[in-house]
């Protein structure tokens, strides 16, 4: 139930992406995308990240500037003005705006990092299936091959193996958008750090 709420709402995300290079060191791997498991927050900011001391007011003003900048429905252009007054109201400090990055890497990774574990077990299922589809083939021609065939038994594995690969079909084509998920997550979070380090001091 996890994995089908996870792909419904998945399925709500974002236009596709071009997709990258294949991942074939994990088989069970579903995706085109090349699987990268673990983000790391030093490859997208320039500088060490610093955990500043905070105001009451200061940590919310964060917060709700996080929220925005992770709404992936909403276009960071439109974030904009929001992290002008921001810092208008609580300076260009370089420690602030990484805090303000690590909170949005963090919600936004993790979120990933879900998604690829959801995708992992999805995918497990999707073997599992192939190899019902599979089995009950084999079977149905053990059955046709003899003298004197249970027909009932075939017709019902003839309807077993319709619903499943249809249902293996219909995973499919819900995993080939799913999949792209991941990349768009890693891309919003570069484009935060470039949003952030654009407010930075010169």
């Amino acid at each position: 139930m996890k994995t089908r709420a996870l792909l419904a709402l998945l399925l709500a995300l974002t236009p596709a992406t071009p997709v990258l290079a294949a991942d074939f060191s994990d088989p069970t791997w579903p995706c085109v995308q090349r699987k990268v498991e673990a983000l790391s927050p030093g490859l997208m900011w320039p500088v060490a990240l610093e955990e500043p001391e905070l105001t009451e007011k200061t940590e919310a003003a964060v917060a709700d500037l996080v929220g925005y900048l992770t709404l992936r429905r909403l276009p960071l252009e439109e974030v904009q003005p929001r992290l002008t007054a921001f810092t208008q109201a609580h300076g260009h400090d370089p420690a602030l705006l990484g805090h303000v990055f690590t909170r949005a890497f963090d919600q936004l990774n993790n979120l990933r990092s879900r998604i690829i574990t959801g995708i992992g077990e999805y995918s497990l299922g999707q073997i599992d299936l192939a190899a019902r589809i599979d089995a009950a083939r084999v079977e149905m021609g053990s059955e046709m091959a003899k003298e004197a065939p249970d027909y009932d038994r075939v017709d019902e594995l003839e309807e077993q193996i319709d619903w499943d690969e249809r249902i293996y079909t219909d995973r499919r084509q819900s995993l080939t958008y799913v999949c792209e998920t991941p990349v768009l997550l890693e891309k919003r979070l570069y484009a935060i750090a470039q949003m952030l380090q654009g407010a930075l001091p010169e």
